[in-house]
């Protein structure tokens, strides 16, 4: 072949480390191996995201808030590790190599639950929770350390796993050529449907494993599941392209310009921005460097690059004392950062809302009718299959129909801007709680009526259909098709080239942060509702008839409405990135409303 005519990739290499080529390597062939190892790895984890809080409470013998605590501190733990795991990854190993080791990690976890769940020495003796006559002994001692790190090895290999996956399979795209940037956009659409596709096998069959023939097995369903995502992961190492290190933090560059903005605090910004402190573009040392312009806000960060010699003086590069000066563009990387912050932090309440879905819904479930047919049930923790089977199909109408009708009258590649996508699903998850509130007062009417409030659900099931619950779990579920999804492509779109990893993880950290948050707030609730409910709090006890999680709802509902207001307000005054696809005209930036 013409080697004139070879089209090489900017910024990224193949494995051996050559320059990518851009018809060998990337892609949307290369991204659906990526697609395909996010599909297996959540079919391997999906069902204990749902079902976990059913092993504590059944196996493990915590009582209902506990187990509830305990899987909101799993989840929230693989969220907050996939911070360190970004840095790790985007400064010295690369994601390729990181991604690989954690989903080692993520099999090796799932191997230990495995074989804890096989051997009864492992656990404690088996007993009925529901029964207070006959108290459960929980899991303690050396069976209770092989639990936890099982789960932690399991955190911290699915942490790596979702600081580097989605930025991997975006790397496989130039967002300088329109038609990759426009597959990158429904990349990031079929990142869902991947996740849905997972779904549907771990939240039918893995789910029902789990609870009709035995943990053992559906843990070691997942554990083959995992296997198989790291074979399909491998085998597209020749095709890749993959992300350069640059050996040195961009993280610590981030930290450098707020030192240097506050030891310049008392000099005074010039005039002319142009008299900031910037390398030459047209030195050769300089050609790989990536330039920003300077943006007249978060002025108080452009001390950072206040240069003190005088204007027309040259400044040797390497004379400089990067924690005194730094350059614009180092500076703009910063101010794009500390943007996203008021985004990031208003998502966090929405998973708070997600977590008790996980948790609470799940117990609701177990309560209720799950019979579909005469002779057969639905496990209570398949339930989310309803929005997951509709989201499947929902995800592709959204990519192939709507955005490009969209784009025609927006101009914008998504179809509409990331943060518009990111208010719909916000007010979504509003509105599921609202309705999750509804749905338990009818539940609760339904056992007060046939005086069961102290029926053991096992054995006693309300007679109101588990269905009933299929509403909230709907909702929640486009929502999360707008919102998680929305997130994840802003915060790779704007974030800069050395960031993109660390930047998918404001999503991961949203999470996390609201897994913690529920932890603290159900802790919260239960202290200050003591002394006013015969039950001990909202959520105490084992009982979920006589709680009162029909309140709880409603103030996570009141809660994310009253966020929602919030993030109007910071989402209007955002500033997108020089270059960014959602700036519809070179002159004017849309404003961002719904």
């Amino acid at each position: 072949m013409d080697m004139e005519k070879v089209e090489l990739v900017e910024g990224k290499v193949d494995w051996k480390g050559r320059r990518a080529v851009k018809h060998k390597h990337g892609g949307m062939r290369t991204a659906f191996l990526v697609l395909a190892t996010f599909g297996f790895e959540n079919m391997a984890t999906l069902a204990l995201a749902v079902n976990l809080v059913t092993y504590f409470n059944g196996v493990m013998h915590f009582n209902l808030a506990d187990a509830a605590n305990q899987l909101t501190n799993y989840a929230g733990t693989g969220y907050i590790l996939s911070i360190l795991v970004a840095i790790l990854a985007d400064t010295f190993f690369g994601r390729f190599k990181t991604l690989l080791v954690s989903a080692c990690f993520e099999f090796v976890g799932l191997a230990l639950l495995t074989v804890q769940a096989h051997y009864p020495s492992l656990k404690p003796p088996v007993c009925n929770v529901f029964k207070p006559t006959s108290p459960c002994e929980k899991v303690g001692g050396g069976n209770a350390a092989l639990l936890f790190i099982a789960l932690y090895i399991l955190a911290a290999g699915a942490a790596g796993v979702k600081a580097t996956l989605p930025s991997h399979g975006a790397d496989q795209f130039d967002e300088k050529d329109p038609k990759e940037t426009r597959e990158m956009s429904s990349f990031f659409n079929l990142l869902l449907l991947a996740v849905c596709l997972g779904g549907v096998i771990s939240l039918t069959l893995i789910v029902w494993i789990q609870d009709n023939r035995g943990w053992d097995w559906g843990f070691g369903i997942s554990t083959i599941a995992m296997f198989l995502g790291i074979v399909v992961f491998f085998s597209g190492l020749p095709m890749y392209r993959i992300q350069a290190v640059r050996g040195t933090s961009a993280l610590l560059e981030i930290i450098q310009v707020y030192v240097a903005a506050i030891r310049n605090r008392n000099l005074t910004l010039p005039e002319d921005p142009s008299d900031l402190y910037e390398i030459n573009a047209d030195k050769e040392a300089s050609i790989e460097e990536e330039f920003l312009p300077h943006r007249p806000i978060f002025g108080f960060l452009d001390k950072a690059a206040i240069q003190r010699t005088t204007p027309g003086q040259t400044t040797q590069p390497e004379s400089l004392n990067p924690w005194k000066l730094c350059r614009v563009t180092q500076v703009e990387n910063a101010k794009i950062l500390l943007g996203m912050v008021p985004i990031f932090l208003c998502t966090i309440i929405m998973t708070l809302c997600l977590a008790q879905l996980q948790t609470f819904s799940i117990q609701q479930g177990l309560t209720m009718d799950t019979s579909i047919t005469k002779n057969f049930k639905i496990p209570p923790a398949s339930l989310p299959i309803i929005p997951v089977a509709f989201l499947a199909v929902i995800i592709p109408i959204y990519d192939r129909i709507f955005v490009p009708l969209a784009s025609k009258f927006t101009g914008i590649p998504s179809g509409i801007t990331h943060l518009q996508r990111i208010g719909v699903g916000l007010v979504l998850s509003c509105v599921s709680m609202a309705v999750a509130g509804i749905m338990e007062v009818k539940r609760k009417g339904v056992a007060r009526d046939h005086n069961m409030l102290d029926a053991l659900p096992v054995q006693q099931p309300l007679p109101i259909s588990t269905f009933w619950l299929s509403f909230q779990y709907f909702i929640f579920g486009i929502a999360d098709m707008f919102t998680y999804v929305g997130l994840l492509e802003f915060f790779y779109s704007e974030a800069p080239k050395e960031l993109k990893s660390i930047s998918t993880c404001f999503l991961w950290s949203s999470m996390a942060l609201g897994y913690f948050f529920s932890t603290v707030l159900i802790k919260i609730v239960n202290a200050a509702t003591r002394g006013i409910t015969s039950s001990g709090g909202w959520l105490a006890g084992n009982n979920i008839n006589r709680n009162h999680l029909n309140l709880f709802y409603w103030l996570l509902a009141g809660m994310s409405f009253l966020n929602f207001f919030l993030y109007l307000f910071v989402s209007r005054r955002y500033t997108y990135r020089p270059g960014s696809p959602m700036l519809v005209s070179k002159d004017d930036q849309e404003e961002d409303e719904l």
